[in-house]
Parts: C-alpha cells; structure tokens; sequence
C-alpha cells in the first residue's frame, strides 16, 4: 500500500477492482464512507454486483482474468484523449528514457523481444535503457561513498551510473512513451468489452470518469485485493494499476495511491518478514546459489547504482550481524556462507513446487505453521494425497485443521496412510502480546489481554522449545552443516523467558559496541538511516528502523514511536502522524515528493503534504527525497526541489517499462490457463512463462468439457478455511452453509432453483454446494458468444462439529506466477449440475 486506510477519504474518485472490500476488509468502509460524503464518485468493477457495489456511483461487470485488458484500454483510452498528468510523467517518470533499438513487441507471437525457447525465459537486455553517460561512485573521503571503503565494509566493486538518454519531446519512437502508446493501441474500447464482457457505455464511463483524476489537483485511489494479484499474471495484473496511477499523477499524493487490502493474519507483517522463498527480510533478495553465492557477487547484484538502494550494504551486512551476532565478522563476510542459498530452480520451494516434492516422495517432513493448505491451497487432492507421502507432518494452529487431519478427509483411506501428524495447540491472538500491522504499514503493539488455554503457547515460544532442543542435539550429537545452527544469534529473553520485546530491539536496529541483550542493556537505533555496512550496526528489519527506537524504556512498549496513540491531524489529511509507527520511517504516503510540482509547490493547495516555501519545506508528512543535508561544520542547509521524487528506484524516477518483471517489459494481456475463449490480442493463449502448467498434476480441463468461468471469493461472516470460525455455533446461524452464485440464465438452463443442491467439477474435483440463484452474477457476451460465470465460497471442510462441506480448493488449478508465484484460484474452468 502507498498509502493508508485513512488516506481514501481524500480521493476524488475511488476504484475497486479486484477487492470487496466492505465485505473482506470492513474497516475501509468508514473512510471510503468520507470520500463519498465530500463528493467522491465510487466505481467498482467485479465479476458480481457485490456489497461493495451496492454501494458505489458506477458498477461495471467484468470477466475474471481479464484485468490487464480493462487496464490496458483505460491506458489508451487517457492517452488517445490526452487525459494524462504531463508535468508529472514527464518529471518524475521514465517516459522521456530511450529504450535499446532492438527492443520489441510481436502480437503475432505474442512475445517480447528476448525469448529464449528453450530456457522459457527473457534475456531482458533489450528492455533496457541507451546510455548517455557513466559515472563511478566517488568513494573518496570527502566523497558521498566514502563508507565504501570504511573499515570492516566487505570489498565489492560499486556499481556504475549509466545516466540513461532521454528525448523531453516525447518524440523519439525509442522513447518509453511512445512504445507504451503503441503497444496499448491495440487495447480499443470494442476490443476491451470483447474479452472482458461488458458494454462499451460502461466502458467508456468507467474510464471518462476514472481519467479525470489525471487533473492535477484531482486525486484517485485504486483498491484492489486477491481478485487481481491470484492470477498466473498477478504481478503483472498489479503492475499494469502502477501504470494507471502514474499516468494520472495519482502515486505519492493525498487521497491517490495503489493500495492492497491486506488481510487480518498479519499479511502485511508476513510479507515484511519474508515468509517468500526468494525474499530476504525487508524486501531484499535471499542468496542464490547460481546468481550470489558469495557475499561479493551479491553485494554486487543487488546495490542500485543511485538512488536509496545504494545503501542496499548497510541493509544486508546489520541483517547478517543480527543473524549471526558475534559470530559474524569481516573475516568469515559476516556469515553469509551459513545462509542456505536458494537452488537454481527455487520455484520447486514455493507452495506449488512443495508439493510436487511430496508426491515424488522427495520431501518426507513438513510444518504447516498457521496455514491450512488441505483446504486453502490449489488443486487440494492433489495436495491431500500428496502428503500421504510425508514421513511426518507438524500442523501449529487453534484448531484441528484438515490439514492436521487430512487422514481424515472423505475420500482417503487412514489405514494406508503412514504419515506421522502431530498438532501443537497456538495460543490466539488475543492470548500474546507482539507486533501487529494494517494495510497501510502501520506498526501497532497489540497486548496480551489473557493467559492462553491449556497446553497452547504462543509461536514464539514453540519456535523456542524446538530451537533449544535442536541446538542440544547438534552439541550432542553433531550432524550435517552445524555452524548455521550453532552460530545463529538466538538471545530474545527477559528473565530467561523468551520475549517478543527483545525481538523488537532486533527489528528496529541497534549499535553493537553499545548493547548487551543479555543485560537488558540496548543502545537503539533512531532510524535505519544510521545503519552502516561495516559490522557496527545489527537490524533484523531495515525497514522497521525508527518503531522502537527508545533505549531509556527498551521493555515498555507503550513508551515507543509503535505505541503511541495521539489524534493529532495536520492538515486534516488523515495522516495521524502520532498514532502508531508507518514503515519506513512514519512516513504516511510514499513517494509524497510527487505531491507536489517541479517548484515543490502542491497540486492540490488543499492537500499538502510537503512545500517548498523557497526557502524551507513545509512537511505534514515525512519527506520521501532528499530534503536537507549536514555538512561538515554540522550546519543543516535544506536541498531545494528536483525531479527525484521516486527514491527507491535507482533512476529515481517511476518506471513505466521497466525490466523489472521477468515476464513483460509492458504489461500484456494473456488469458487464464483455462479460458471460454482465445486470446484476441496476440498469438499466445497464456503467458509464456506460466509456472508448473506443465505438470501432470494440473489436469488443465477445455472449455468444450467445462464451459463456465468460477472465481473462489470470502464471506464477512467466516475467516480463511474456517476452521475458527465454524466452531462458532452463531456464525453457523448466519451463514451456515457454502454455496455458488450463479445466474438466473444458467440456473435455468441446468435446471436448478434455489437452494437446490449443485454439483460442481472439472478433472481435478468434484464438490457439492448450495445453489444462491441471483441476479448479482450475469451472463457475458465473449467474442460474440453467451459465457456463463459462477462464483463459490471456500470456508468449509469435512472437520468441525457443528458445519461441515466439501473442500471447494479441489477444483483450483495449481499454476503459478513467474515473479510471486501466487496460484490461480480467480480464474478456472467448470461445469455444473443439479445434484
């Protein structure tokens, strides 16, 4: 999220799209409510007339899968009628950058320029920028890279600035705007209703109405959740709303922004704290054994040439200082060979590829920590029968889940089933005290409120006991790779107890001559722009610096930048900067330097988020550039506005193309791996680097065999699988069984009226729900031809007293995204009968 919750409450127009967000993150409604109370226009588009478009301006029905060619016509649609922020994206984008001569994009194939057939990936060298200059950090002592040659710092060769060319003019056919321009030509309002289903009136008065926040004193937000980003294009899905918001002006200003609705399990926090194959702790990148396997060759991948990422070192090296401790010095380059490097083919450890080792009887052990994969992960019997090659099977969670007890599913035989399952009962999160974060980045330390049930622990505490034990094993008995285990820095206690306190310390970062964790005695960082890249800084989560930050009182929460809870409002912009702690560095909006014009003044004077008086910067939020400086005799001198507004990027400038994404320099429309129809905008009918579609397991199912479209969707009245919220005999009340939206068309056509019982199924399940006939889902005309949708709920299982059903994850295909590798659960095919 670029910016938060509160911040909605300033857009001019808001767009869902992908999300319900009333009905699946509820808490947005209020301040959705107060952009709709100062006159915002809401539009939502969604295969369903939702409870979010009930009660939006303009419902646009769309196709599942087919985001990126709604996004893309809107693209040519602002270009075409010159509706584009020109200040902006001619400033603070790469829009005037020259791209290689050779670059190029074929609709016949469907492909970019790159392809290699037979590795089914891109060499993304053509993607890239022409070079006009070059230019070697200066790494001298007055100079701003001096650090590089500190002592302790590892040697690495820093990177060269290649100063890319740019044509202003916008003219040059090399030039990203104009390649941008003519590859979503193809992208015209007929061609958009085509694929995606909906009237061209609609069409055109979503995209009318949604352009004119490319106004510059116009603002709009885009909120999107699991609807675009579970697709085997996700990234790219995600991405192509990037190019919406910068083309409009609409990243880094107030009431703007590209905002994901995270979910209630600490998602945010999750991502934070790379709980991704190829994610090192904030958002940097995990050694590979192919791409990095020295300290040097990743120093020298990974550390951006100009901009923030320049500092990529000091990030890494305070990382592998709180990993490793004391043990982690210049000399052994701070112990980065004990880190397990990710394989040439990494994917074959993402969820997908997990189980593809489990059926090949390759994995034989598996810790299920908080997930519920039986029930919550694609194509689930697969995955069920799968682990019944397991040797053994750990499951931490409240309840019995069906992944603890998938032995138990209906269609397995427990007395075949060797696998050894053991449950260790979690405490709840009302029953443990930690961080906690929002949609928005904001840190909030939630307290414990009561002792947990029984036997259940908090996570922390079973990862203790199990640390212990297998540290008393290695000095006992010795084994494989020992120093990763017994050099590991593993000291979070406070009276000998494990805590989440000190684990805090870890987080925000701290000097290493001037702490004891041992002692209680912590010298903290005040942000992480005081990490060093020489071994005198530890921090777990450079990201984080700055949210514990006060040494004077390192066990009182309440007493840090996470616990504060003051109301305090300048501008009125609901910022609230005193209340809890945002990554990075309380900053509200990222990017806010693009809230504001070439001369540092604001877009909207009614929106300020920073100013440039001509003299000073006025700043309700906290600066995203380089506002001041020190020098050397300590005075402060305030740096005077430039065009550097997107400091994470190494040009600092957004990027429109970009070789960023492994699979598309633009964003391209592909369709699902199972669709109703073929691809009309290019000679490919999936993405080309679609992930694990090849495997036997998938049973890709053809739309002669399974003609209609289902999409997988959350109710407000039961939580992921349900395993909580089924025990919960009210809930039941409520919502008491699952079922499938369907149209009165295909109702009719089947045979089957409300609450009748359906079957559901294609090759890889067959399930059985409960029929909701309504008009809230309608048939599309596709290419000419009627295409039916259906949408399904996914709580239920066959463990829980009181609601039991089938496990509607049967039918989801188990293909993935190159970049996330997220599955595809929104888009597949089915068919449907009475049951």
């Amino acid at each position: 999220m670029t910016g938060h919750y509160c911040d909605f409450k300033n857009a001019d127009v808001l767009l869902t799209c992908g999300s319900n967000n009333l009905e699946n993150h509820p808490v947005s409604s209020k301040w959705t409510q107060r952009a709709l109370d100062a006159g915002a226009t809401w539009i939502v588009v969604d295969p369903r007339f939702t409870r979010t478009a009930s009660m939006a301006d303009i419902y646009c029905p769309i196709r599942s899968g087919t985001d990126i060619a709604f996004y893309g016509g809107m693209l040519n649609y602002i270009i075409e009628n010159d509706l584009w922020q020109h200040e902006y994206v001619i400033n603070y984008t790469n829009a005037s950058y020259l791209i290689n001569p050779d670059y190029d994009f074929d609709p016949a194939t469907g492909l970019f320029s790159g392809w290699d057939e037979e590795t089914h990936s891109y060499d993304r060298t053509t993607w890239g920028y022409q070079t006009d200059t070059e230019t070697e950090w200066d790494t001298s002592e007055s100079g701003a890279y001096h650090w590089v040659e500190g002592e302790g710092v590892p040697e690495f060769t820093p990177p060269v600035l290649k100063t890319p060319k740019k044509d202003p003019t916008l003219q040059d056919p090399n030039c990203v705007w104009q390649l941008m321009k003519k590859h979503y030509s193809r992208y015209t309002i007929e061609t958009v209703c085509d694929i995606c289903g909906m009237d061209p009136e609609t069409l055109e008065l979503v995209y009318k109405t949604y352009a004119s926040t490319g106004a510059p004193e116009k603002s709009g937000t885009i909120l999107y959740a699991l609807g675009q980003t579970q697709h085997h294009y996700g990234s790219e899905n995600t991405r192509i709303m990037t190019l919406v918001q910068l083309i409009l002006g609409n990243v880094g200003v107030a009431g703007g922004g590209l905002n994901a609705l995270r979910g209630e399990p600490n998602v945010q926090g999750a991502t934070d704290m790379a709980m991704l194959v190829f994610d090192f702790p904030g958002y940097l990148k995990w050694p590979h054994a192919v791409d990095s396997p020295d300290l040097r060759t990743w120093l020298e991948g990974q550390t951006y040439s100009d901009g923030f990422y320049t500092n990529k070192p000091k990030f890494f090296i305070s990382g592998l200082k709180e990993w490793f401790g004391e043990h982690a010095t210049l000399e052994n380059d701070y112990g980065y060979d004990w880190l397990p490097k990710i394989p040439k083919n990494g994917a074959d450890f993402t969820t997908i590829g997990t189980f593809e080792l489990m059926d090949q009887g390759i994995m034989k052990g598996y810790f299920a920590w908080g997930q519920n994969p039986a029930a919550s992960d694609p194509n689930t019997k697969f995955i069920r029968n799968a682990m019944c090659n397991l040797d053994w099977l750990v499951a931490a969670d409240w309840t019995e889940t069906a992944t603890a007890s998938f032995w138990r599913a209906p269609d397995m035989d427990p007395a075949s089933i060797q696998t050894e399952c053991y449950i260790l009962p979690a405490a709840l999160i009302y029953e443990k005290s930690g961080t906690i974060l929002n949609s928005g980045r904001w840190l909030q330390w939630r307290y414990k409120a009561v002792d947990p049930v029984g036997g259940a622990k908090p996570d922390y505490e079973m990862c203790d006991l199990l640390w212990k034990k297998i540290v008393e094993l290695y000095k006992a008995e010795g084994g494989a790779c020992p120093e990763p285990i017994l050099n590991t820095k593993w000291d979070y206690y406070v009276d000998g107890v494990i805590d989440p306190r000190p684990v805090a310390w870890a987080l925000n970062g701290y000097y290493v001559d001037g702490t004891d964790f041992e002692s209680g005695k912590v010298d903290l960082l005040p942000a992480f722009a005081n990490l060093a890249a020489d071994g005198s800084t530890a921090n777990a989560m450079w990201i984080y610096g700055g949210f514990y930050n006060n040494s004077d009182a390192p066990l009182d929460p309440a007493q840090q930048p996470i616990g504060r809870r003051e109301h305090d409002d300048p501008g009125n912009l609901g910022l609230y900067p005193s209340w809890a702690f945002a990554w990075p560095a309380n900053r509200r909006i990222i990017y806010n330097r693009a809230s504001a014009d070439m001369n540092g003044k604001p877009w909207n004077p009614d929106r300020v988020l920073v100013e440039w008086t001509g003299t000073e910067w006025i700043t309700n939020d906290v600066p995203d550039f380089g506002f001041k400086k020190t020098n050397a005799d300590g005075t402060v001198e305030m740096i005077p506005p430039n065009n550097k507004a997107f400091m994470m990027k190494w040009e600092q400038n957004a990027n429109f193309l970009s070789t960023g994404m492994k699979d598309a320099a633009l964003p391209e429309h592909y369709e699902p791996l199972e669709s109703p129809t073929s691809n009309v905008l290019n000679g490919l009918q999936n993405s080309p680097m679609i992930k694990f579609a090849d495997n036997a397991s998938v049973q890709k199912g053809d739309y002669a065999e399974y003609p209609i479209v289902a999409t997988t969707y959350s109710i407000t009245e039961h939580w992921q699988t349900g395993a909580q919220t089924r025990m919960c005999p009210v809930l039941d009340e409520i919502a008491p069984k699952q079922f499938i939206e369907m149209s009165e068309e295909l109702a009719a056509e089947k045979g089957i009226a409300n609450n009748d019982d359906v079957r559901v199924f294609n090759n890889r399940g067959s399930v059985v729900l409960k029929a909701l006939v309504t008009k809230r889902i309608r048939p599309f005309t596709i290419n000419g031809e009627t295409v039916h949708q259906v949408g399904m709920i996914h709580h239920w299982d066959w463990t829980n007293m009181y609601s039991t059903g089938d496990v509607v994850n049967d039918l989801t295909p188990n293909v993935g995204d190159p970049n996330s590798f997220i599955p595809e659960y929104k888009a597949f095919l089915v068919d449907v009968e009475k049951a």
